[in-house]
């Protein structure tokens, strides 16, 4: 049964649901316009960027829908209708999104295709199984298998690290200088909004706060971490993309 909500606290978890949806729209706009504003090269970044805002677009207008559907005001406050809010929206969502998100980080690289197929197909694989281990544990209500899905989804999710962090750091030193600062930067986005999931995760697991509380908690950093893993990094790909075109044009020039 869902928590009841406050008017302020149903009115924040919906007012960003619904800011999400207006962004991740208008950055898939924005993604698929600016192709012909770089290189050929690297214009399958910005696709694979606009796919992904595209399809996190879709399943937050979901989640939006469902969310009010599980919830009815009366005397003040937003109560459960019995409509249970269906959060695997997000696992879809993160199955389907996560994966392309490495997948136009290693594009605007431009790496050769034997060292680009290698770093995808470990990533690509590792980005799966992080999401598809983390769902059993996210829709149990015992703590005992919260925690051994938690920690399994853990360990692919450290080899993505590693790999982004070591193995990929040859590739990131051999890229011009204006785009190797920003490529820093988007791991370190990655890593920063990746990193409040299984936060969010343990908050669930372990119960703290009230429910309405843990619930709102949840809810609003599932969405803000999403807003900025997916149209922030697009942001970073495009800058990237441009910035190695402009310096790949002055050179030729």
């Amino acid at each position: 049964m869902e928590p009841t909500l406050s008017m302020n606290q149903y009115s924040l978890v919906t007012n960003l649901m619904s800011l999400t949806v207006a962004t991740m729209g208008a950055a898939a706009l924005f993604f698929f316009m600016s192709r012909q504003s770089v290189a050929a090269k690297y214009r399958v970044a910005l696709t694979v960027s606009g796919l992904v805002v595209t399809i996190a677009c879709y399943h937050y207008f979901r989640i939006l829908e469902s969310f009010t559907a599980a919830y009815k005001l009366e005397d003040g406050m937003y109560v459960a209708t019995g409509i249970p809010f269906n959060d695997a929206y997000r696992y879809a969502d993160w199955l389907l999104t996560v994966p392309l998100l490495l997948v136009e980080l290693i594009a605007v690289l431009n790496l050769p295709k034997k060292e680009s197929a290698g770093l995808l197909g470990k990533l690509t694989i590792a980005a799966v199984l992080m999401i598809a281990l983390g769902y059993p544990g996210e829709i149990s209500s015992d703590a005992g298998t919260r925690w051994l899905w938690g920690w399994l989804s853990t360990v692919p999710f450290l080899y993505i690290l590693y790999v982004l962090f070591v193995q990929l750091s040859g590739a990131v030193d051999r890229q011009v200088d204006a785009a190797k600062v920003l490529i820093k930067n988007a791991r370190l986005l990655i890593f920063a909004t990746w990193g409040f999931y299984p936060i969010a995760y343990t908050i669930g697991t372990l119960g703290l706060g009230s429910g309405a509380s843990t619930e709102v908690a949840i809810q609003v950093g599932y969405t803000l971490a999403d807003i900025t893993a997916k149209a922030g990094l697009g942001v970073f790909i495009f800058n990237i993309a441009r910035v190695k075109t402009e310096a790949e044009e002055g050179s030729a020039a």
